[in-house]
C-alpha cells in the first residue's frame, strides 16, 4: 500500500518552492518590470518621474511577492501530493515528481545503511528523514553524493520502525553468507 509523506513535508516544498520561485521571479523581472512601469506611467496620468516609480513600487513589490507565494504554494502542495513510498517483499517503491515522475526500486539486498535524520524544519513540524544507502549511491546534479533511498517527511516513530524494518531484512540477507 502506497503511503504518503508526514502533513509536515509541505513546509520543506514551500520552502523550496520560495527559493525557487525567487530565482524565477528574478529572471521574469525582465519581462515584468517593463511591464509594470508602462502601466504605472499610465496610471500617474502619463508622467513620468518619481510619481511613476511610486506608482509601480505599490503596484509592482506587492505583486511580486503576491506571485511567488502563489508559485510557492501551487508548488509545495503538487510536491506533496505526488510523492509516495512503499514496502513491498524485496524492494522500497519510490514514486515522485510533478512534471516528470520519477520512479525508483531499491532491493533490500543492497540496502547498507540506514540513517534518519532531523533538521530544524524537521523539528519544527516534527518529522523525520530516512536515508536508505545502497550498494551503488547516486550523486545530484551538483555533484553531492545522496542516498538513493531518501523518504524526506515521516511520523518519527515510523523513521524508527522503517529502519528496524530496512535492518533485520540487511541482517537476514548477511546470514548464511560467508568466506
Amino acid at each position: 500500500m502506497k503511503k504518503q509523506l508526514h502533513p509536515g513535508a509541505k513546509w520543506l516544498f514551500r520552502i523550496s518552492g520560495y527559493v525557487g520561485a525567487l530565482f524565477f521571479m528574478f529572471f521574469m523581472s525582465w519581462f515584468l518590470i517593463p511591464i509594470i512601469s508602462v502601466f504605472s506611467v499610465l496610471l500617474s496620468g502619463g508622467k513620468m518621474g518619481v510619481e511613476a516609480f511610486i506608482v509601480g513600487a505599490i503596484i509592482g513589490i506587492p505583486l511580486y511577492l503576491v506571485l511567488i507565494i502563489v508559485l510557492a504554494e501551487i508548488y509545495a502542495r503538487m510536491s506533496y501530493n505526488r510523492w509516495f513510498y512503499e514496502f513491498t517483499e524485496d524492494n522500497l517503491k519510490i514514486e515522485r515528481g510533478i512534471i516528470w515522475k520519477k520512479y525508483s526500486n531499491i532491493p533490500y539486498e543492497r540496502v547498507q545503511n540506514v540513517d534518519i535524520t532531523r533538521g530544524i524544519i524537521a523539528r519544527l513540524c516534527g518529522f523525520s528523514s530516512v536515508n536508505i544507502q545502497t550498494a551503488g549511491f547516486s550523486y545530484t546534479g551538483r555533484g553531492m553524493p545522496s542516498s538513493e533511498g531518501y523518504i524526506p517527511a515521516v511520523m518519527p516513530e515510523d523513521a524508527e520502525k522503517i529502519r528496524e524494518f530496512l535492518m533485520k531484512k540487511i541482517t537476514k540477507k548477511g546470514r548464511g553468507q560467508g568466506l
